[in-house]
């Protein structure tokens, strides 16, 4: 297995918007050096084509498939991270859209119209997750025909776009009012490393002294370092991706809830299903039962 300490790159990410350019679109595979724990000074409205896996935005940790659309405000931490077998790659997972601040209030500026958008900016601080599929569709086949454009033409299809996201009532705002994002760029590295190694065991036994080992922190210090970059205590992190993975598990397989309890890391299954109402407010049967009436009657 490769040290995830070498795929460590800058975490501040310099967007390479050309003079000539409102907006920047990119689309990318996986894996891709992109993908990483990382934040930048420009928003970014990211649009998944292929994949599942886990989905970060500021302190939010979720699932994320084909068709989650998410818009991410400045300087707000974020990554998705597919969940794929080794040397498996996709061609394109992402299509992303970048644009600055300076860009929005220019625009807000010269046009008196764009001013009704500002609470659309305010959600955008904590990421913004849309629900509709209807409206995902319709953005889907805007960022084609932005990514097929260029000049005048991709700007209106932008506006169109973001008028699109910011009329709709379905959607959620993913980080917590009180997360603080850091943007120091250290920090963001030993996030980073501590982030992909819990990824890769936390389905397994694993204590805060191995993740703190093997970032060469007393556990302690880890401790208080590991909740105030994420807004997280690590046993809550890890237990939030045991208990969503289970959710997928129980969502879409007919596994014994035992076997799916032994399965997401955890070594008894009353505390199974003590964590697991403790996130979910509910038992995984109830979870299960739950899910399939929302199939039954989608």
């Amino acid at each position: 297995m490769t040290d995830v300490k070498t795929q460590i790159k800058p975490e501040f990410e310099w967007v390479d918007q050309q003079g000539d350019e409102s907006i920047r679109y990119l689309q990318h595979g996986y894996p891709c050096d992109l993908v990483r724990w990382h934040y930048h000074k420009e928003y970014e409205l990211h649009l998944i084509k292929a994949t599942s896996g886990k989905v970060f935005v500021g302190d939010y940790i979720g699932n994320f498939g084909p068709n989650q659309l998410i818009l991410v405000g400045p300087n707000l931490p974020h990554n998705w991270i597919s969940q794929m077998a080794e040397g498996q790659s996709v061609e394109l997972r992402d299509r992303v859209i970048n644009f600055s601040q300076d860009f929005i209030e220019t625009c807000a500026g010269a046009i008196p119209e764009l001013q009704v958008l500002e609470p659309f900016w305010q959600r955008a601080r904590f990421g913004i997750e849309f629900l509709d599929p209807d409206t995902v569709a319709k953005a889907d086949s805007l960022f084609e025909e932005l990514a097929a454009s260029t000049g005048f033409r991709r700007l209106t299809r932008f506006w169109t776009l973001l008028d699109l996201l910011a009329s709709t009532p379905e959607y959620r705002l993913l980080s917590s009012t009180s997360y603080i994002p850091t943007t120091d760029k250290k920090v963001l590295e030993k996030v980073n490393v501590a982030i992909h190694y819990i990824l890769e065991r936390y389905d397994k036994e694993l204590s805060l002294e191995d993740v703190a080992a093997h970032l060469d922190m007393a556990p302690s210090y880890f401790s208080k370092f590991f909740k105030k970059a994420t807004g997280h205590r690590f046993i809550d992190f890890v237990n939030s991706l045991r208990i969503n993975r289970a959710c997928e598990r129980l969502a879409h397989t007919d596994e014994p809830i035992t076997d799916i309890c032994y399965a997401v890391g955890y070594n008894n299954i009353a505390n199974f299903n003590r964590r697991f109402h403790a996130v979910k407010g509910m038992t995984p049967s109830e979870y299960r039962r739950a899910s399939a009436d929302a199939l039954y009657r989608g």
